[in-house]
C-alpha cells in the first residue's frame, strides 16, 4: 500500500483524511498544516502520494501542487476543496493533480480518488 503526505490547515480534517487512508490500508506517513511545509516533507520524505487543501495559510494548495510536480512531474497529488471551488479545482488538474475529493468528504470517495491516482 501507499505511503501518503496528509496536508490541511484543519486538524479535524488531516484527521478525516488520515483515518480513511489508514483503514484502506495505506500508511501515512506524515502531515502538514500549510503548502510550504507540504512542499519541505515532499522533498524530504518523498511520499508515494500526498493529499493537499486548496485554501491554507503561507503556501496555497495551487501554488505548492505547482512546486511539488515542478519538483517531481511524476508526483501523485489528491486535492481536497470545498464546494464552490471549482475553478481552482480545474486549474489543480492542468498542473498536475490526479483526482479531487470535494469536502465534506466521504471515506468511500477518498479510497476511490487514491486508487486512481495509483492506478
Amino acid at each position: 500500500m501507499a505511503r501518503v503526505l496528509v496536508v490541511d490547515d484543519a486538524a479535524f480534517m488531516r484527521k478525516m483524511v488520515s483515518d480513511a487512508l489508514t483503514k484502506a490500508g495505506h500508511e501515512v506517513i506524515a502531515e502538514a498544516t500549510n503548502g510550504q511545509e507540504a512542499v519541505d516533507q515532499f522533498q524530504a520524505l518523498k511520499p508515494d502520494l500526498a493529499t493537499l487543501d486548496i485554501t491554507m495559510p503561507e503556501k496555497d494548495g495551487l501554488a505548492a501542487l505547482a512546486e511539488i510536480m515542478s519538483l517531481d512531474p511524476t508526483a501523485r497529488v489528491i486535492m481536497c476543496s470545498a464546494l464552490g471551488q471549482e475553478s481552482k479545482v480545474m486549474e489543480s488538474i492542468k498542473l498536475g493533480a490526479r483526482d479531487f475529493v470535494v469536502k465534506p468528504f466521504k471515506a468511500d470517495r477518498v479510497q476511490e480518488a487514491v486508487e486512481k491516482a495509483l492506478a
